[in-house]
């Protein structure tokens, strides 16, 4: 562009998030691979939050989790691993190699690199000795098809040898190969989570060798992934992406060149939309969305002050930057939830400039929503936070 940046006002950027992210009535989605391919990665380090994401966001909320543990487990449409910033997401299956490319290849010679290293310090076998228990583990894995890791330590008992992790520090403790061998192997991409143990709620899961997949140009990944984040997310700064990636800067400035990306302006300085996302969109129909911990769209950006009021962020955050439960009001973030060991969905509005009885229905009718499908499941954050704590506990 030329002359004078457009400005994005922050009306029109909440309208866009309504949409993008599939949060506003008409925008919601008709299955998790919708939502998936729409937000671009589902936060997954915590599984509940994966279904409670899809279930926000599908038009019918009964079918979250037939239909999520059909595309996780059966079809495979969706695929849970690591990505950005060595954190667990669920993505769209065919966006595997373009995570794996972007992102993965880096972060996964680091955990390589200290697993052996970490070895090493405590006096355990070397890396020749891991390649063997390795290539065993995996064989192992492809004639059972899935199995958990105490299964597999079963057929490779090398994989309970144990090393001291950081001795002689506060946070000194004792791994066993198998747990950090396994974890390597899901961000090199070579296997990837299975079914878990329990319901869909549950942390214990099985490992599945992780199906074929094209390897791709570094460049050609990052590219790609910067173009759908955008798609999803724009207009966002250099700084939001940044982070959302974890690449250096010199990379996240080549994608941004590589896919066209022009600029705006926002209210946090200079910003990027996709060429085609540069006109103005209307606004929408007010939404209430009830929001689960760690969701894409409250942890898309770096940059919440648009949606999320400073003020609020000591009730809804942890100390590692964490985001908890969340209330939403056509747009930014005006309270937290949680649910109470009898099932009820209690939430408390923390910042009401705006919200009066229409937005209040519209709220209680979305804790509705998410108590009928959520039913008799407990469902309990795995990062913790003040509201959330104080409201489950009431």
């Amino acid at each position: 562009m030329t002359g004078q940046l457009r400005y994005i006002e922050v009306a029109e950027r909440r309208a866009r998030l309504a949409v993008g992210q599939r949060l506003a009535g008409a925008a919601r989605a008709d299955s998790p691979e919708e939502v998936a391919e729409s937000l671009v990665a589902l936060h997954g380090t915590d599984p509940a939050s994966v279904f409670l994401a899809v279930g926000t966001r599908l038009a019918d909320a009964a079918k979250t989790v037939p239909e999520t543990e059909r595309a996780l487990y059966e079809d495979r449409t969706l695929v849970r691993m690591h990505g950005m910033r060595h954190t667990v997401f669920v993505f769209a299956t065919g966006l595997v190699p373009v995570v794996h490319a972007s992102t993965g290849l880096t972060v996964a010679a680091r955990a390589r690199a200290a697993l052996i290293k970490d070895m090493a310090k405590a006096g355990a076998p070397d890396a020749e000795w891991l390649a063997e228990v390795e290539a065993s583990a995996l064989a192992a894995l492809a004639r059972r098809g899935e199995a958990t890791a105490v299964e597999l330590a079963q057929d490779e008992p090398r994989l309970r040898e144990q090393f001291v992790y950081a001795a002689g520090k506060s946070y000194e403790g004792v791994h066993t190969v198998s747990s950090r061998l396994w974890r390597v192997l899901g961000v090199e991409g070579r296997v990837v989570r299975g079914r878990p143990l329990g319901s869909w709620t549950s942390t214990q899961f099985r490992w599945a060798v992780a199906p074929p997949s094209p390897e791709l140009p570094v460049a050609e990944a990052q590219s790609e992934l910067v173009r759908r984040w955008l798609a999803a997310c724009g207009p966002a700064t250099e700084a939001d992406l940044k982070w959302w990636t974890g690449w250096k800067v010199t990379d996240v400035r080549a994608a941004l060149k590589a896919v066209g990306a022009v600029t705006v302006s926002v209210d946090e300085g200079v910003g990027y939309v996709l060429a085609d996302a540069v006109e103005p969109v209307g606004a929408v129909e007010p939404w209430a969305a009830l929001l689960p911990g760690l969701d894409p769209t409250a942890m898309g950006w770096q940059e919440r002050d648009w949606y999320c009021p400073p003020e609020l962020r000591s009730a809804l955050f942890d100390r590692s930057g964490n985001i908890g439960p969340t209330v939403w009001w056509d747009g930014r973030i005006v309270g937290g939830w949680a649910q109470r060991p009898d099932g009820e969905i209690a939430w408390r509005l923390l910042d009401t400039e705006g919200v009066g009885r229409e937005a209040r229905t519209a709220i209680e009718a979305e804790a509705a929503r998410l108590h009928s499908w959520v039913g008799p499941t407990r469902v309990t954050p795995r990062f913790r936070t003040p509201l959330e704590r104080e409201l489950a506990a009431a």
